[in-house]
């Protein structure tokens, strides 16, 4: 969790905080999506996290997927931006957000895959068709706008 976060969630406690993430849906050369199985939750989603004050969100991308996956992206491109309440959040510390999260595709990219400790247990690719069943909740609606591109072909 970003320092700004943190930093209001000692003022608010758990009430809801609107949040500005940034995220990657890295895409290796069959097409499949790298999905992490988060530490938190034990649900599937793909790298991100929130963005600091004045960080450039492409930045803060960027910087997410190599903490979370060892990845250095090469070339990243807007896939969408989501919010509404499919992306509002509860974590399991009772945390709550109204998540507003700016996606990025990644098929350029270098590094080794590693897990961040304490927030990945495992790193896996995954076909567009053979999506996990538990995927975290707030990533729902970007993963099936892109299993539905890859789908469509």
């Amino acid at each position: 969790m970003s320092n700004y976060i943190m930093d209001l969630r000692k003022i608010v406690g758990h009430r809801p905080l609107m949040q500005v993430g940034a995220s990657v849906i890295v895409e290796d050369s069959e097409g499949r999506t790298l999905l992490q199985l988060r530490s938190d939750n034990h649900c599937w989603g793909y790298a991100g996290g929130s963005v600091e004050l004045d960080e450039v969100v492409e930045e803060a991308a960027k910087r997410e997927l190599f903490e979370e996956t060892g990845l250095i992206a090469e070339r990243l491109e807007l896939f969408g931006i989501f919010s509404g309440k499919q992306t509002h959040y509860v974590y399991p510390n009772g945390d709550e957000v109204s998540n507003v999260d700016i996606v990025y595709l990644c098929r350029e990219y270098s590094g080794t895959l590693k897990c961040q400790e304490g927030e990945t247990d495992e790193l896996r690719f995954f076909a567009a068709d053979e999506l996990p069943e538990n995927l975290s909740q707030p990533i729902i609606p970007a993963l099936r706008k892109w299993a539905e591109m890859k789908l469509m072909g």
